[in-house]
């Protein structure tokens, strides 16, 4: 039992799912916060974060590791695709944010 305390499997397939989905729909290249879509792009990047992390947490109690190991992967999946630094913190941000709201209404 405290094994699965640090199975990550699932995490480590969420994150990587994740960040390709982003890649796919966000492109690196097509970042540019200076860009009229900026706010639609941002917005398209949040929901998707969103809808993939509430729907596996609502199956999974995650703990503070899976967690952290979740936000970590996801960071440095976008970090690999190329994506800024600041972007990077913020959908890492955005991950952590959704992680703690979506399990404390559960728990």
């Amino acid at each position: 039992m405290i094994l699965s305390w640090f199975d990550t499997r699932e995490i480590d397939a969420l994150a990587d799912r994740m960040a390709k989905d982003l890649v796919r729909r966000v492109p690196p290249s097509s970042v540019d916060d200076q860009d009229r879509k900026a706010a639609a792009n941002r917005e398209k990047r949040r929901d998707s974060i969103r809808r993939q992390v509430r729907d596996f947490t609502s199956k999974h109690r995650l703990n503070l590791y899976k967690k952290a190991r979740l936000a970590n992967r996801f960071k440095w999946a976008l970090h690999d695709a190329g994506y800024s630094k600041a972007l990077v913190d913020e959908m890492t941000l955005e991950l952590a944010t959704v992680m703690a709201t979506t399990q404390s209404r559960s728990g």
